[in-house]
């Protein structure tokens, strides 16, 4: 029996019609990594990595529960996480021909400032972003144990409070949810109901998938102007998935992509290093040659929005500016040390624009780009209806 072609461009709108009908994401650029992710859990074994997806907020009631119930109607064999114990997980993703894709919600509760030790979780969740990627553990009684390597590649989406570890943030598309407006309004998400009309969409996600899984499989998607190193690893899959789909995915796939990776770079979750070197690039030197070491510090502890102000209850230093600023090398290899600076025609202790230019460089993210097109959104299609789905009709007509 002949299976008829699926239009893969269709077949996204509708599952993104399906997620707006029950989440209120924050961006248009969410849905659409939202939707590629969905699809990309289908087609998993076609990449080298695979991106964790995580719904964060500041606080509950944002709509990070509903957005994992609605991807576990979509994705294959969802594996609820909130209450496994970390062996459980590597027994699980180690059997390949039935791996999961794991929705860990309340994932604060494992990382957050008041939980215990997780590092067998973090490693767990750190190692299977590659598909190489491996869990060492002794497996055995007493004296004849032996080391195990557990494969640990797997699909990954986490909602919590807060914000994750930094080695699972670098990895991941990052959400951020927020409570509804009042203006905003979704459909009461009914699992006896919605649960089925999923169903139906993700059997058309796999019929896809297996579709287009050799030319998936062989893909080197075009990344964006400056989407590099990790973000590139991160986002090759999904615009793989784009790319297969065609028709408008493409282009909306890469204006999400340097759409959050740019909201990530703006976000403090970079060390405090890192955000001192951004801070003194775009906030202190611009147009500044040299500058004293009090000037710098007056500038830096007047910023309402930086941490310098009040540092452990204290504002920063000279000593801490220094020390800090000492971890970085120059493009000589010293280390950034203050030196006698002439301002004004004073000479006093400082710092200069050459000496920090190649940290700079290396360390801090590239300043945001206000050109790049937002993501527009699709019409709301009338796709299928309800009774549709149910029956296991698409507008596909397949």
């Amino acid at each position: 029996m002949t299976t008829h072609p699926i239009d893969g461009a269709q077949l996204l709108d509708e599952v993104e019609h399906f997620h707006r009908r029950f989440n209120a994401f924050p961006t248009e650029a969410a849905y659409v990594a939202v939707v590629l992710w969905d699809a990309h859990a289908h087609l998993l074994d076609c990449f080298d990595s695979t991106p964790r997806l995580a719904f964060l907020s500041p606080e509950p009631g944002s709509g990070k529960t509903r957005a994992l119930e609605v991807i576990a109607t979509l994705v294959p064999r969802p594996m609820h996480a909130v209450n496994a114990s970390p062996a459980a997980l590597f027994r699980a993703v180690a059997d390949e021909t039935g791996r999961p894709v794991i929705l860990f919600d309340e994932i604060d509760t494992v990382f957050g400032p008041k939980a215990k030790d997780n590092e067998d979780l973090r490693g767990l969740l750190n190692a299977g972003h590659r598909r190489s990627g491996v869990s060492y553990r002794c497996v055995g009684d007493g004296g004849q144990q032996t080391v195990v390597a557990f494969p640990s590649y797997c699909a990954v989406a986490l909602a919590g409070l807060g914000s994750l570890p930094d080695t699972i943030h670098t990895r991941s598309v990052v959400i951020r949810m927020r409570r509804k407006a009042r203006s905003e309004t979704v459909e009461p998400y009914r699992e006896r109901i919605h649960e089925p009309q999923g169903h139906t969409l993700r059997a058309e996600l796999a019929k896809w998938a297996e579709q287009v899984r050799e030319k998936v499989n062989d893909a080197w998607p075009e990344m964006p102007d400056g989407i590099t190193d990790r973000p590139a690893d991160v986002w090759e899959p999904l615009l793989a998935v784009a790319d297969a789909a065609g028709g408008h995915w493409p282009e909306r796939a890469r204006a999400a992509c340097v759409e959050l990776v740019t909201a990530v770079a703006e976000d403090d979750r970079g060390s405090l290093g890192v955000k001192l070197l951004t801070d003194l690039r775009d906030q202190v030197f611009p147009g500044q040659s040299a500058l004293s070491t009090v000037e710098i510090l007056h500038l830096l502890n007047g910023m309402e929005d930086a941490p310098w102000g009040d540092l452990d209850g204290r504002p920063l230093t000279a000593r801490g500016l220094s020390k800090m600023l000492g971890e970085y090398v120059t493009g000589q290899g010293k280390r950034i040390r203050s030196r006698t600076v002439r301002v004004a025609g004073q000479p006093m202790k400082g710092y200069t624009r050459e000496d920090l230019n190649d940290a700079w460089d290396r360390y801090c993210p590239p300043p945001p780009k206000t050109s790049v097109t937002s993501v527009t959104p699709i019409p709301t299609p009338a796709l299928i209806s309800a009774d549709d789905v149910t029956a296991g009709v698409t507008a596909s007509g397949v």
